[in-house]
């Protein structure tokens, strides 16, 4: 259990490292909204959950 939770620490230090604060565009413009960071999240926390469950049917 402490691999993964040092894996999911890894990886969020490491998402958050990359994650800047872009030009904020011209005002009354369609605002360009950053969506890959908290669908990265997501896809982690999916990943993290299938392999728990991968490994509990194994272990049966």
């Amino acid at each position: 259990m402490k691999k993964y939770t040092l894996i999911i620490c890894f990886s969020l230090m490491t998402m958050s490292a990359y994650a800047r604060q872009g030009d904020p565009g011209m005002p009354g413009g369609d605002p360009d909204v950053p969506v890959d960071g908290g669908v990265g999240l997501l896809l982690l926390a999916g990943a993290a959950y299938g392999v728990k469950k991968i490994k509990d049917t194994i272990r049966r």
